[in-house]
Formats: structure tokens, C-alpha cells, sequence
């Protein structure tokens, strides 16, 4: 009984402070690395998560119906560039870039 009425309690609490579960983009992030690598796909990247861009990635391309957020560091901490859907971002190879779905 008392683990329903916690259930119950963290549903209600959760509604009333308006808390959403974070979503998938529908698509994918697409990165190209080099010629001599196939390209990266990242399908439907979920809401709120953080990915490491290869170290050879060298331009992402957002093919999602959401923002992609480029960011300086792999850990997707920090100010990031915004990528809105159908555009593409481009950057140095280097291994310390990250991306995230807003």
C-alpha cells in the first residue's frame, strides 16, 4: 500500500510541476568525418542527452525536426551553437566537440 500511495504522490508532484520525460528527435544527425571513413548516423537522438563527435568529425548535419546543439567540449557542458534543422555546422577535427538535442 504505501509504495502505491509513493507512486501516486511522485505522478501527481511530477504533473503538477510540469515535468516532461524527454523525447527522441524524429531523424538523425549525420556526420561526415573523412574520405576514407563511412559517414556517422545518429538516428532519432533522444532529448537531453549528451554524444562525443568522433575525433575525425569535420561537419555535422542536423536532419531532425528539432535544434542540435554543437558544443567546445566533449562533455556538452558550456555555451553551445545552435543547428536548426536542415542545416549543417562545421568545424576542426579534433576530438572535443559534442553534440546535444534541445
Amino acid at each position: 500500500m504505501r509504495s502505491s500511495f509513493t507512486v501516486v504522490a511522485l505522478a501527481l508532484g511530477s504533473l503538477l510541476l510540469g515535468v516532461v520525460p524527454a523525447h527522441a528527435a524524429t531523424g538523425e544527425v549525420v556526420v561526415f568525418t573523412t574520405e576514407f571513413e563511412d559517414v556517422v548516423r545518429y538516428a532519432d537522438p533522444a532529448s537531453g542527452g549528451c554524444v562525443r563527435l568522433p575525433a575525425t568529425a569535420h561537419v555535422l548535419v542536423n536532419l531532425t525536426d528539432t535544434d542540435v546543439r554543437i558544443h567546445a567540449g566533449p562533455w556538452c557542458s558550456g555555451p553551445g551553437v545552435t543547428v536548426e534543422p536542415e542545416r549543417g555546422w562545421h568545424a576542426p577535427p579534433s576530438g572535443l566537440f559534442s553534440f546535444s538535442v534541445d
